[in-house]
């Protein structure tokens, strides 16, 4: 009786996420499209039937959620709502492709394939997870709309995470962190971009993420106390001017403030712009939206003063994703600056669910647009590129979230690249054959080297010349994703060509001394010349590097054993390696010391003769920090913090090698840590120091570095301490040091 009640009450939910479906299918555009939609739920549910996830629910409840996350939260229409209905049945059931096609089209067929061919791409035990994610990125430069559904499953798996042992949690959390939400990000969907890494952060950090959840829901009253009489005196300048609009605080996210605490080193309640003010007006006809948004500005900076160099013009040039509002930065009551945002409420729109979900499916004689241009640029990445999976996510990360900077050419046409871009990425962005012979540049009418940074407004003049060859060090002055591949390119092709010319040289040497090259010769040749490989040793024959003048003394060399030697030469085969190595102890076999399932316990610093695991050096966890393990080829579990970004790529590229670690504590052990103190200089401070380190708090001091100028000092202590506990106490009593401002951990310790 329970399992029909059960079932009954499954029922009901699963038909009232239906009708709330189709309540909110804001493109729905008659009846027709809402029974199709009805037709592939019934599909679904079908080839579904015997289906649970595993939190226990039907797994139609996941198609379901996914196909409302496409409908009212991106903003697509009905064929990208039964496509996400149906993402599933093809791989899972034995449902065909040509079903999907004979009842709904080939459409919604294509769409279905594109997702069939990358689902598990993320969500499988796999190594070749980056791989993987480059066909991901195919389908992107085919058809968008394959993305957005894919980051749609994504959410709603990261929504549903917690039936997921730690492991899993792990990987998907990371992985999600890594590509998913700067994906998300670059097409516009900043709402879906927020939630991913405020969930990443909750299985990654959950200490974190719950400490900074509860601080913001405490300050919520005094939040909206603030925003509340920062908005007034500009809700009455917008009415007096008969200004149709709405103005609302938005709270900046938990991955936010968390990131900022991290970055600049700074509590919570240091952060000043926790929150925005964001106005969304209704632009009035006949004057551009531009002109409105900066009268809209000028209003405001009439009742409170302005930042100037905190200004974000995005409505003159809009981001690469389609983003476009007016950024300012006002000093508030209680003398807060207060960042606030200008947008008409189309801008609102393509702000919230992306520029993407707008893009080519309205109109399509609709012009190119940024995003076109960059989705074309991933399409000529994806052609070009000549490095490993691993590398090209690098690469292709580097275009993701980079803020962005307009640079001029001689002519006054602007191009848009990355913050930090180089003279050489600009060289490559114009055309690659001017990166590849680009020796300079002029900047600003002055002349400049390949690695100078640009900056907003440069006005950039490349120098070229026929004789300039591309150079290796050239990988480490660029930023671009474009930059780096054509570099990689243009080498590849200079090394085949180098080590073409080097083969016919080599051969035409050995002929000249009457031999003919084979394995034993070129063996002694790369030993004599201490070269890696055959094609290192051409490659720096044709490159002028070996000489092979001396070819005839590099072969006669006598550098083996004399009776080895004469086998080889009268045999004219290797001497045999068994007979050589037969008195060798063979090699142990590796054993599986680990298992990814089960926690590792760490209790760094214990004799013990087998440990599997060893702390990062990147990071330097100590106890109390969270922690993750990543099995190493060797079978070794690395412990990392879970917030470092060596551990953080590793759970995207190899999420199936992330173990569960925790810490075992001991009081008798210690652990390096490293601090910086900074503060007001006077007699005695070093003395106040180490005496709170050494009497107070019982904790040794391995090295300490102070230095004073202008009447301030800042230093680092290196010391050893039982547990983050331990640590955090001794910081909050050199807080108290008369004259100290500020003591923070520095998490990278470099030995």
């Amino acid at each position: 009786m329970n399992s029909m009640v059960k079932a009954a009450e499954e029922k009901e939910i699963i038909e009232k996420q239906l009708d709330l479906l189709l309540e909110n299918c804001k493109k729905c555009e008659n009846q027709e499209d809402l029974e199709l939609i009805k037709k592939a739920f019934q599909i679904a549910r079908d080839a579904h039937k015997d289906m649970r996830r595993k939190s226990g629910d039907p797994f139609i409840v996941h198609p379901l959620s996914v196909a409302k996350i496409v409908s009212s939260e991106v903003g697509l229409g009905t064929k990208s709502v039964i496509s996400a209905l149906l993402h599933d049945v093809v791989e899972d059931t034995d449902y065909t492709l040509d079903y999907i096609k004979h009842h709904f089209g080939e459409e919604i067929a294509s769409i279905i394939e594109g997702l069939t061919k990358i689902s598990g791409v993320f969500d499988k035990n796999s190594n070749l997870q980056v791989e993987n994610f480059k066909k991901l990125l195919l389908t992107l430069s085919n058809d968008v709309r394959v993305i957005l559904i894919k980051l749609a499953d994504r959410l709603d798996n990261m929504r549903t995470l917690d039936s997921l042992p730690r492991n899993k949690q792990l990987k998907i959390a990371g992985e999600t962190l890594f590509l998913f939400a700067p994906l998300a990000h670059r097409l516009g969907l900043y709402a879906i971009k927020t939630e991913l890494e405020d969930l990443s952060l909750k299985y990654q950090n959950p200490k974190a993420y719950e400490e900074i959840t509860k601080k913001v829901e405490e300050s919520e009253k005094k939040r909206q106390h603030f925003i509340n009489k920062f908005s007034l005196p500009i809700i009455e300048k917008l009415n007096e001017h008969g200004i149709e609009f709405d103005i609302s605080g938005r709270p900046k996210s938990i991955y936010s403030i968390w990131n900022k605490m991290l970055n600049k080193k700074v509590s919570f309640e240091e952060i000043y712009d926790l929150f925005a003010i964001r106005i969304i007006f209704e632009p009035k006809p006949g004057i551009p939206e531009k002109v409105q948004c900066w009268n809209i500005y000028s209003m405001i900076t009439d009742i409170y003063m302005p930042k100037p160099e905190r200004i974000r013009d995005w409505v003159s040039v809009p981001k690469a994703n389609g983003y476009e509002a007016l950024h300012g930065t006002v000093m508030g009551p209680n003398g807060r600056w207060v960042e606030v945002q200008i947008r008409t409420t189309r801008m609102d729109e393509i702000a919230e669910r992306g520029f993407a979900a707008h893009w080519k499916y309205k109109d399509s004689s609709s012009q190119e647009t940024k995003l076109d241009k960059w989705i074309e640029r991933i399409r000529q990445l994806l052609e070009n590129n000549n490095s490993n999976a691993a590398e090209f996510i690098d690469e292709f990360k580097l275009n993701l979230y980079s803020s962005e900077i307009l640079v001029f050419t001689p002519k006054g046409d602007f191009i848009s690249l990355p913050k930090n871009a180089t003279v050489l990425d600009f060289a490559y962005e114009i055309h690659t054959e001017i990166g590849n012979k680009a020796i300079g540049a002029k900047v600003n009418n002055k002349l400049a080297p390949l690695n100078h940074r640009l900056s907003s407004g440069d006005q950039v003049e490349i120098l070229t010349s026929d004789v300039k060859r591309t150079q290796r060090e050239w990988l480490d002055q660029v930023n671009t994703a474009k930059a780096k591949s054509s570099i990689k390119s243009a080498l590849k092709a200079e090394t085949k060509m180098l080590v073409e010319k080097g083969k016919k040289d080599l051969d035409n040497k050995l002929k000249d001394i009457n031999l003919h090259p084979n394995s034993r010769i070129l063996k002694k040749l790369i030993r004599g010349y201490n070269v890696k490989n055959k094609e290192e040793l051409y490659r720096q024959i044709g490159d002028g590097i070996i000489d092979l003048s001396n070819i005839k003394k590099i072969l006669r060399k006598n550098t083996k054993n004399k009776w080895i030697r004469y086998w080889e030469l009268s045999v004219g085969r290797n001497f045999p390696k068994d007979i050589i190595n037969k008195n060798k102890a063979p090699k142990p076999a590796k054993r599986n010391l680990t298992n990814t399932k089960s926690p590792v316990v760490i209790r760094e610093g214990i004799d013990e003769p087998e440990k599997s695991y060893r702390i990062a050096k990147c990071c330097n966890p100590i106890p109390g920090d969270e922690v993750v393990g990543y099995k190493s080829p060797s079978e070794m579990v690395i412990i990392h913090k879970s917030k470092c970004p060596t551990a953080i790529k590793l759970m995207s590229s190899h999420g199936n090698l992330i173990v569960p670690a925790k810490w075992t504590t001991h009081k008798i052990l210690s652990f390096l840590a490293r601090i910086s103190v900074k503060g007001i200089d006077r007699i005695g401070i070093v003395s106040s120091l180490t005496n709170v380190i050494s009497h107070d708090l019982n904790a040794n001091i391995r090295k300490i570095t102070v230095e004073s100028h202008d009447g301030l000092f800042e230093g680092t202590i290196d010391l050893y301490v039982h547990d983050t506990k331990h640590l955090n106490n001794l910081i909050m009593k050199m807080f108290k040091i008369k004259g100290v401002v500020s003591v923070n951990r520095i998490e990278d310790i470099e030995e």
